[in-house]
């Protein structure tokens, strides 16, 4: 039996309630099929498209004065954890009753601790939340300190800090519901990002890469493999040319070359090999695949999907 760590895109769920309850359906399905084959499989889901409607959302009502508290973006990244994993777990629990296989699905929601003197600290890259004129996101970022840039012509949006993973607070009781067998989902959007002061953990406004997130739990817990689910069947190299071409099989030497070609897409494929690549590390019993979700459970069997190994 494999325990395999499956890492879901938050833009594979929708962009609205009703959305995500037929995206998870379908997600649902897939990941009980991998279930059959590995036995144990942990989820990580991303949180893009619903954080940003709920820190939106929240700042909407907060400025229009009618009693509605200001929200935090970790607090909306927390909130976002128990939405998706609510609809998540449910679509889970329900394909796994009619396949007629015992199984829990609880969700943790995770905090991970990340390095307060981080660089991504002194250069936060992360749009969220709403397109401001230059005279708006100067006033708000005198009142707050916000950073905020101009994005693509569109106005200018708020930034925040992408700091590493560094450590995940619940990691223990993720491991013991694991070995009782329970389909854990954890470290949605990346986890919740806290650092640690005298009083204890204290959260930040910044945003943990997805991927990244799901090669330290895999690694945490023992995984045989990451599983780096995407919108194509392989990773390709040249995408989009007329010499594209699909890759069966990647060394980390060759991940290495791929990624100084500048073959790879900064947020897109890049932090999904970037993470396999940390993953594997240097050991020759690990190893890491990028595939779609429609085909999760052939990848695990080894008949399509970018594996990517030591050697």
């Amino acid at each position: 039996m494999e325990k395999v760590v499956l890492a879901l895109g938050g833009n594979a769920l929708g962009n609205s309630p009703q959305e995500q309850l037929i995206a998870v359906k379908t997600a649902a399905a897939s990941i009980v099929d991998l279930i059959e084959v590995a036995g144990n499989v942990v989820i990580v889901h991303g949180n893009g498209p619903q954080v940003g409607v709920i820190n939106l959302g929240m700042d909407y009502a907060y400025k229009a004065e009618i009693g509605v508290p200001e929200f935090p973006l970790v607090e909306c990244g927390a909130l976002s954890q128990g939405y998706i994993g609510y609809h998540l777990q449910q679509a889970i629990q329900t394909e796994l009753q009619k396949r007629n296989i015992k199984k829990d699905v609880a969700t943790v929601v995770t905090q991970v601790l990340i390095d307060q003197e981080d660089k991504a600290f002194k250069n936060p890259t992360k749009p969220i939340g709403n397109f401001y004129s230059k005279e708006e996101a100067d006033k708000i970022a005198e009142e707050k300190g916000f950073t905020f840039v101009e994005d693509a012509g569109r106005g200018y949006r708020r930034v925040v800090p992408s700091p590493r993973p560094a450590e995940i607070v619940e990691i223990n009781a993720i491991r013991k519901m694991i070995e009782d067998d329970i389909v854990v989902i954890a470290c949605g959007g990346g986890g919740i990002p806290v650092i640690k002061t005298e009083e204890g953990y204290k959260g930040v406004d910044a945003v943990i890469d997805k991927d990244l997130a799901s090669s330290k739990l895999s690694a945490d817990i023992g995984a045989d493999a990451l599983l780096v689910l995407t919108a194509v069947d392989k990773v390709c190299v040249n995408f989009n040319k007329p010499n594209q071409k699909a890759i069966d099989n990647m060394s980390i030497a060759e991940a290495y070359q791929y990624i100084e070609e500048g073959q790879f897409a900064p947020g897109s494929m890049l932090p999904k090999v970037e993470a396999c690549i940390e993953f594997v590390g240097d050991d020759p019993n690990k190893k890491a695949i990028i595939t779609s979700l429609e085909s999760a459970q052939d990848a695990v069997k080894g008949l399509t999907g970018t594996v990517i190994s030591k050697n």
